[in-house]
């Protein structure tokens, strides 16, 4: 029987999110909004509802007079994504 794909991860933009921050120590909200090709207000809810979750943590204050917010995958995060891509490799065969 296949396992079941994780719903929160089971989208488009919070799988994208997810997948960036993988790879990276951190990811502030532009250079996340330009990868992912989101708008601003929809990367907003889906940055809050992986936060809801524990997947990520959000950190927000200033670079000089500019508004940072800064997201870091946590260990919630990257193990519901090692569980989601093996319940991928189920699906696929491998």
């Amino acid at each position: 029987m296949l396992k079941p794909l994780n719903p929160i991860l089971h989208s488009e933009l919070r799988l994208a999110i997810v997948s960036i921050l993988v790879g990276v120590e951190e990811a502030d909200f532009v250079y996340l909004r330009k990868q992912t090709g989101s708008t601003a207000g929809n990367l907003s809810v889906q940055l809050d509802k992986l936060s809801k979750v524990g997947y990520i943590t959000i950190e927000k204050g200033f670079n000089g007079k500019m508004p940072r917010t800064v997201c870091r995958l946590t260990e919630a995060g990257r193990e519901a994504m090692n569980e989601y891509i093996e319940a991928l490799r189920g699906y696929i065969g491998g």
